[in-house]
């Protein structure tokens, strides 16, 4: 009767365990021994091990696995490979050389670090092989000694993860490009040149914490002599926080369109966010509306960091929140508040990553120093007043990373004739 690789894989099954149980019970000896579990429950033990290592597979899917995925990965990482002039030359030279071009383009689309760990593990894993290769040559396949025979495992072993990481490696460099071309997208819809017009200067940074991020910021221009800014905070980061960032804008700007304004804009913005995004996500905004000529400047602050006024000859002013978060409850009420910015006076919004960011003790930067630092540089340039505080939150965190969104903007109301 022919036996099927299920039974074989039973019978190796069955013979492993009765050599594991020999082994403990001759270590056994002596000691107090535990009372042996019945046939039941190793025979449970057994069937529920096989099954894990073997559910669901099926021959469809490792034809899969080496036919479609080994091939997808192959033609991804190589599709910015050219060898089209290496076509003429004989095949020792050829693929050598395609070979350094295909390894060449995988070490650059890596971090610098994971580079060097690439070419080591490749050029380790490319002498063993060689190393394998010359063995066999010399003494023949069949007369491996033991250790060599253990070498020979543990360079198929490594040669098989190799494969595997691979497959991964296929799978992060496809995520991170169309993570960089949401980057692209997402910084396009932002407006990062400086608006000067009317005797009004802005200035906007954004640093994303990863490759996208759920900072938002904006200058809409509303008519003549009327300007709206708005700096918003979706909870969370990444890919989602992006995806409602981009919700939040378009939302936003439409309902500037239909011509919306102050706090009944902020109100129908917040009914629409408590319809459309998921129940534990909110978004806090500043949004503000100025008349270049007089200065007035009605704003909603829907529960974010207070933004700092910097005005000649005082301290820091904060305007503290007017309202709740957005996207909360469709309950929520929203009042604006009105000031006048006098020329030469400055406003500076931020994001809760600035202030929350924290160094290697978890630290956080915090607003006293923030208001502090903006009180000691006011007198510097908008651009270079808001790099300067990235700059210092950066110094701040040392060798920790910032785990937040960092946003900064500096509406400036210029001297006239300036």
């Amino acid at each position: 009767m022919t036996r099927t690789p299920l039974d074989e894989l039973e019978a190796l099954a069955s013979s492993s365990r009765e050599r594991f149980e020999e082994l403990a019970a001759r270590f056994g000896a002596g000691t107090r021994q535990r009372p042996a579990a019945g046939p039941a429950l190793r025979e449970e033990y057994w069937r529920s091990l096989r099954e894990l290592f073997t559910r669901d597979l099926t021959h469809a899917d490792l034809r899969r696995l080496l036919q479609h995925e080994v091939g997808e990965t192959f033609r991804f990482l190589t599709r910015e490979v050219d060898t089209s002039d290496l076509t003429a030359l004989p095949w020792w030279r050829r693929w050598p050389r395609a070979l350094l071009r295909l390894f060449l383009a995988v070490a650059y689309r890596l971090s610098p670090w994971r580079r060097v760990l690439f070419a080591a593990s490749m050029f380790a894993l490319a002498f063993g092989w060689l190393g394998f290769a010359l063995h066999v040559a010399s003494q023949g396949p069949f007369s491996l000694q033991p250790m060599f025979q253990v070498q020979s495992w543990l360079l198929v072993a490594a040669s098989l993860f190799a494969l595997l990481l691979v497959l991964e490696l296929r799978d992060k460099l496809s995520l991170k490009g169309d993570l960089e071309i949401a980057r692209q997208i997402q910084f396009g819809l932002l407006p990062f040149a400086p608006w000067d017009k009317d005797g009004v200067h802005v200035e906007a940074a954004m640093r994303p914490a990863n490759t996208v991020g759920g900072d938002y910021f904006d200058v809409i221009e509303l008519g003549p002599g009327r300007l709206a800014v708005a700096v918003g905070d979706v909870a969370g980061k990444g890919m989602p926080a992006a995806l409602l960032m981009a919700l939040l804008q378009g939302s936003l700007r439409t309902l500037v369109s239909a011509g919306l304004r102050g706090a009944e804009l902020v109100a129908r913005l917040n009914d629409h966010l408590c319809a459309n995004i998921p129940s534990n996500r909110l978004v806090t905004l500043f949004y503000a509306e100025l008349a270049t000529d007089t200065g007035e400047l009605r704003y909603v602050n829907a529960g974010h960091n207070p933004p700092f006024l910097l005005a000649a000859g005082r301290e820091p002013v904060r305007l503290c929140a007017t309202a709740m978060a957005l996207g909360v409850t469709t309950e929520a009420e929203f009042q604006a508040m009105t000031l006048e910015l006098e020329p030469g006076d400055r406003l500076v919004l931020y994001t809760d990553g600035v202030t929350e960011a924290e160094d290697a003790s978890d630290r956080e930067f915090g607003d006293a120093r923030l208001g502090a630092w903006l009180q000691a540089s006011r007198e510097r340039p908008a651009r270079a007043l808001i790099d300067g505080v990235i700059a210092e939150v950066l110094e701040h965190c040392g060798n920790a990373r910032p785990r937040d969104d960092m946003t900064l903007m500096c509406l400036e109301r210029e001297f006239r004739g300036r």
